[in-house]
């Protein structure tokens, strides 16, 4: 049985190494066989612009841009989304400083936050195998993004919570200390800071307890997850009365925070901890192959959770994964990847790693920018 979202068309026009590719698709699991360099991952990055946001990559829109091109890139999908059947346009004109447009069915979207009612995507890269050692903003981008994908509105939460701050920090870095003018973004902070908080919280109980449900017998190891700093053992305080607190604390904060040049205290400041349940371990301090399969475990998770939530499974991209699981394990992700139901995209130097799909699957060899259905 088909996926129930997928697509079935992607076309890319001046897209990092393609001046033109498109692809015919029906549905199945798509596998992108090649040697490396070859543009594997920029098809990969190009599907997840289906999500808001800036890719898989987070990449400025002057690097998606294939050099040499005179204006900006384009992506077009069709898709059998969350809505129906669909056709979504994105890219850039080539213009400095603008951010990249979206069309739903040939209308200009008002945001890319629209895109949410079609699709959810999830990807997990090589460049994320450094999230539990790395900085502490990548974990924390890292589940926001997982919130967005059964919160539509923690983007836009999160986006005009940093847009306050920033504004703000500009005052207090200015020694403009007018009340009217920091109390008003202060008011907006504590409101979005909170709600934030609330959301990252929801998001962990339920994720938490899906892994519960599902731990027994699993071939990937458990992890704990949990958020630790700001009002992190808040979890009984009512709303009102954390937003009255992170109020009353920036204000008294002002120029604490005027002299270190950026707000000290906040959801900005969040962590997220992450430990090996089995081992009872930080994830930080599990070796290279546990940390794989502790993240692998953690993103099937959010993908189930994400069909749980949103009644639809998600577009999940991979991106040279299979590589670096076993014969056991990478058994057990096409099986949880049929479970979950959503079309998934994956990518490989051996296209004898996914033959275990059969006939699940869509295979395609790219090659210096030319992609052969194989």
């Amino acid at each position: 049985m088909l996926p129930l979202i997928f697509l079935t068309a992607l076309k890319l026009t001046d897209f990092r190494n393609y001046a033109h590719a498109s692809l015919a698709l029906d549905g199945r699991h798509v596998v992108l066989a090649g040697n490396n360099g070859s543009g594997k991952t920029n098809l990969l990055e190009a599907v997840s612009f289906l999500s808001p946001g800036r890719g898989m990559r987070r990449a400025s829109y002057a690097q998606v841009v294939r050099k040499g091109a005179i204006a900006g890139f384009s992506v077009f999908s069709e898709l059998e989304g969350m809505a129906g059947s669909v056709g979504i346009g994105t890219g850039t004109d080539g213009a400095e400083g603008t951010g990249r447009k979206v069309r739903i069915n040939g209308t200009q979207a008002a945001s890319g936050d629209e895109l949410l009612d079609h699709a959810r995507v999830i990807w997990l890269t090589p460049a994320m195998d450094g999230l539990f050692t790395g900085p502490a903003g990548d974990r924390r981008r890292f589940l926001d993004r997982m919130v967005l994908s059964i919160d539509p509105a923690h983007g836009r939460r999160v986006a005009d919570f940093e847009r306050a701050m920033r504004s703000r920090n500009r005052l207090l870095s200015e020694r403009r200390m007018e009340p009217a003018w920091l109390s008003g973004l202060e008011e907006q902070m504590a409101g979005l800071g909170v709600a934030m908080v609330l959301a990252r919280r929801e998001l962990l109980s339920l994720l938490t307890g899906l892994i519960a449900e599902n731990e027994a017998g699993s071939p990937f190891p458990a992890p704990d997850i949990a958020i630790a700093g700001f009002f992190a053992d808040e979890a009984e305080a009512p709303a009102i009365d954390l937003e009255d607190r992170y109020r009353a604390m920036l204000e008294e904060e002002r120029y604490r925070d005027a002299a270190a040049g950026r707000t000290l205290e906040g959801p900005h400041r969040s962590e997220m901890a992450v430990r090996h349940a089995q081992k009872d371990m930080d994830a930080a301090l599990c070796s290279t192959g546990e940390q794989k399969a502790l993240l692998l475990g953690l993103v099937l998770a959010h993908a189930r959770l994400t069909r749980r939530i949103s009644g639809h499974p998600p577009i999940m991209l991979f991106d040279e994964v299979a590589a670096h699981l076993d014969e056991g394990r990478r058994a057990a992700l096409f099986d949880r990847i049929a479970e979950i139901g959503g079309q998934s995209f994956m990518t490989g130097t051996d296209r004898s790693l996914f033959e275990a799909l059969g006939d699940d699957g869509q295979f395609f060899n790219v090659s210096d920018g030319t992609i052969r259905a194989d």
